[in-house]
């Protein structure tokens, strides 16, 4: 182990600057198959401590309490790691490949199940020669992408109960959400084959329906905003279930003289799931919103509700979708019912809740005029965006056709 610390520190004082492309690409094929190679070792050693029960010596009752508390791994890595274990012993020709760098952690886990003990007795009852089988596994995921490993191994399990009962797709459906520290919510979900399909669809249409010019947000961006986009057309629709009496919405408390000050106000409101935000925030979702006045004593008890304010009435938003029939960010032309309606001047600072005064702007490009960015109607009915530094949007001329 002193001898792998010694050659990792080489590796790691190495000057990578001077290294061409070529050398590079060299080197990143290497240390894969090495790391590899270490989590085959890691693995190995991980299922003999398991075996032993190890972790009674720490005084814990298993090693995946271990690997949580020791190594801090996380529980996902965990299972992983056990699962990973607990397959190689039973697939001797991929535990070989796995060993020799061949193959990742990765890929053993997803050939993990072929290794449960029902799913061999159910092909050594069909008569199967899982050496075969273990072999064309380790061949394919040695050689070929690891979308197409996910497929064989698919096809194998589906082919050894074909009449099998059709498994009820709830089931495997998952969702968890959590809340960080500054108010981002982070998650994973595992969904069925079709409801994953129907999530893509209706992601993807989303995702191809809002790409304009200049577009540098990643695959990831625009995808999580295409899920926001569509929660905010759920709750746009009104068809939702009631949450708690009254239909789901958005609410944020913010104090009064934070909502009228200009500054930006950083964790003074509180959103109804309790994360808390800026002021300027707050004024965001306030533009195309209902303001609720509730008077509050020197405890924090309820004195007054006020009644409630919608701050751009239906008929408004009805003539602002008619006139503008988009996003007026240069170069965006998201959909109406994408879209807020938004105060050129705002309405806390004096701004009039009109027809003048208003311009639909799709949640991304409401967000940008709210951090610096400007829209601006001409006496000629054009839109005009403006940057920070005030230069202006300018579209690229369109191609003429040649002659």
């Amino acid at each position: 182990m002193e001898e792998l610390e010694a050659v990792l520190d080489t590796l790691a004082a190495e000057d990578l600057d001077g290294f061409l492309a070529p050398q590079l690409l060299d080197r990143t094929t290497l240390l894969v198959r090495a790391r590899n190679r270490l989590d085959a070792e890691l693995t190995r050693t991980v299922r003999r401590a398991d075996v032993v029960q190890a972790a009674e010596h720490d005084g814990l009752r298993s090693m995946s309490s271990w690997l949580r508390g020791h190594v801090r791994l996380s529980a996902g890595e965990v299972r992983r790691l056990i699962g990973n274990g607990r397959a190689v012993e039973q697939l001797p020709a991929v535990a070989a490949a796995f060993a020799s760098g061949a193959v990742s952690a990765d890929q053993v886990a997803v050939m993990a199940p072929v290794a449960v003990t029902e799913v061999q007795a159910e092909a050594v009852g069909q008569g199967v020669d899982l050496a075969a089988v273990e072999a064309t596994l380790a061949e394919v995921a040695a050689t070929q992408p690891f979308a197409q490993l996910r497929r064989v191994v698919a096809y194998y399990l589906a082919r050894l109960d074909p009449d099998g009962p059709e498994p009820d797709p709830t089931e495997g459906r998952s969702l968890t959400l959590s809340r960080l520290l500054d108010g981002r919510v982070t998650g994973r979900f595992e969904l069925d084959a079709v409801g994953g399909e129907k999530v893509v669809a209706a992601l993807e249409s989303i995702v191809q329906a809002d790409r304009p010019k200049g577009d540098l947000r990643s695959r990831a961006q625009r995808l999580g905003d295409a899920l926001v986009q569509a929660a905010d057309n759920l709750l746009a629709t009104g068809g939702l279930p009631t949450l708690r009496t009254v239909k789901p919405h958005v609410i944020v408390t913010v104090p009064v003289e934070d909502l009228v000050h200009p500054s930006t106000g950083p964790a003074t409101a509180e959103t109804g799931f309790g994360t808390t935000i800026s002021a300027a925030r707050a004024r965001w979702l306030a533009c195309d919103g209902t303001i609720g006045r509730v008077i509050l004593g020197p405890e924090g008890t309820p004195l007054d509700v006020g009644r409630t304010h919608r701050v751009v009435p239906p008929h408004l938003r009805r003539a602002t979708e008619q006139r503008d029939r988009k996003c007026v960010f240069a170069a965006c032309g998201a959909p109406t019912h994408w879209c807020d309606v938004h105060h050129l001047v705002h309405w806390i600072d004096g701004g009039d809740t009109s027809l003048e005064n208003s311009a639909l702007l799709c949640e991304r490009h409401h967000t940008k005029v709210h951090h610096g960015f400007r829209v601006e109607r001409s006496p000629d009915g054009r839109w005009r965006t403006y940057r920070p530094d005030g230069t202006e949007i300018l579209l690229a001329e369109p191609l003429l056709a040649a002659h």
